[in-house]
């Protein structure tokens, strides 16, 4: 098996090796979700928001999905990096976090290519229009709930349209056994799951902590 170990020193060096590294709007933004305190850890990491920017981009996407939004960081990279007319839809239950991305969405100057739906994820992806499909989707909301999130999604995503579930390493504990977290279990299970569907193509990258990349077949 070829892997480097990662620790804190390799870390930082990696945490501030993309482009985007300096931008003040997503700083500020980072900046005042930490001042939430502990909740401040459902923020996804600089280099996962770049990473995310740079597929949205390359792959000209124009519909976008996002499920869980938390403050805004996720979305404000895949919106910048929409195609022209591009769309992305957010999906979150807390108007307290997403009144924050909302914030950030407006000085990004965004409004017209984002739109919240607020409630219970899967209740909203039932509601969807039904012509609804999406070149791109994002997962990072409750992990008990992922499996659910992607049968009910993958149905919606065009051909060679990609899916991307955030903390697919549950902080390392997927590789533990036994398995006493539902979360680490939940992970587990559908990282699984994914490497055997013939619906998808899939691979679990090390980036922050996990992600998983699907390519729709």
């Amino acid at each position: 098996m070829k892997f480097i170990t990662m620790n804190h020193r390799l870390g930082r060096y990696l945490s501030r090796m993309h482009s985007a590294a300096t931008d003040p709007l997503l700083a500020e933004l980072r900046r005042e979700t930490n001042r939430l305190g502990e909740v401040s850890i459902c923020q996804i990491s600089e280099e996962q928001g770049t990473f995310l920017s740079i597929l949205v981009a390359a792959l000209g996407v124009r519909s976008a999905l996002e499920i869980g939004t938390f403050t805004g960081y996720s979305s404000v990279c895949i919106a910048r990096a929409l195609g022209r007319g591009g769309r992305l839809l957010c999906l979150d239950q807390s108007e307290e976090w997403t009144d924050i991305a909302r914030k950030y969405w407006a000085k990004a100057r965004l409004d017209g290519r984002v739109e919240l739906r607020l409630g219970p994820a899967l209740t909203s992806l039932r509601q969807l229009e039904r012509k609804l499909t999406f070149d791109f989707v994002f997962i990072d909301a409750e992990k008990t709930q992922y499996e659910a999130y992607y049968e009910a999604v993958l149905p919606r995503v065009r051909r060679n349209g990609l899916i991307l579930f955030d903390n697919m390493l549950w902080r390392g504990r997927v590789a533990r056994r036994p398995l006493a977290h539902p979360a680490a279990r939940a992970v587990d299970a559908l990282n699984q799951k994914l490497a055997r569907d013939p619906r998808v193509e899939a691979v679990l990258l090390s980036i922050a902590d996990g992600l998983q990349l699907c390519r729709k077949l």
